[in-house]
């Protein structure tokens, strides 16, 4: 059951949460490089527990040399694995990726589908990748839940989930649906900025005044 937080936060407060987080982050978007829906596909397959400046650079070999289904497939696993590796779990990874890539030949004539359902069908994509392949690439309303938006709504006292599957529910039940997309990157700007995860900058926080971890902790 996703629940606000303790004395939960009302519909006011996080709108006001949600304009001063837009006024910080003018530009917030996806830190992740990509063209068409296929590269950010296999970019946020790539960004498992990696960082967006590093994915960054191993796409831009890659996509360099491959961007399509084929293409990708044409390389091989070896020669997949042999470019991907800075991005750690590679070998897993790469097995992801060619997977998806059949998947995508055989069954969706080799694009990226715009629907959740179908999307979570492709090896190496959750609730959160799918969500983000939506949001970014196809303009559609969805609530990617990553670790900083786990942590950040959290903190705030948007709500109050132990799992991210909770997390996503309840922002989407708390924030207006055409909200939903630009709140995940503000969110996970703010987790970058401020709300890091061992050492949240409390004490020079825009939002300290309004947020829920930061007055219970004063």
């Amino acid at each position: 059951m996703v629940e606000r937080a303790s004395g939960g936060l009302s519909d006011e407060a996080a709108a006001e949460i949600l304009t001063r987080l837009k006024h910080l982050y003018p530009e917030a978007r996806s830190g992740l490089n990509y063209t068409t829906p296929f590269e950010l596909l296999i970019a946020t397959i790539l960004s498992a527990q990696c960082t967006d400046a590093r994915v960054n650079k191993v796409t831009a070999q890659l996509f360099a040399e491959a961007n399509t289904p084929e293409s990708i497939l044409a390389l091989g696993r070896e020669e997949l694995e042999s470019i991907i590796r800075e991005c750690g779990l590679f070998r897993s990874k790469a097995r992801h990726i060619i997977g998806a890539c059949q998947m995508l030949l055989a069954e969706y004539g080799g694009e990226v589908p715009a629907d959740f359902e179908s999307l979570m069908r492709l090896p190496g994509v959750g609730r959160k990748t799918a969500s983000v392949i939506l949001s970014n690439a196809f303009d559609l309303p969805a609530m990617p839940v990553d670790t900083h938006v786990f942590r950040v709504s959290n903190r705030l006292g948007l709500v109050k989930g132990k799992t991210p599957r909770e997390v996503e529910e309840g922002l989407k039940e708390l924030l207006p649906r055409e909200e939903w997309n630009q709140a995940h990157h503000l969110l996970i700007r703010h987790g970058r900025e401020f709300c890091k995860a061992r050492k949240p900058r409390c004490g020079v926080c825009p939002l300290a005044d309004v947020c829920m971890s930061a007055q219970r902790d004063r």
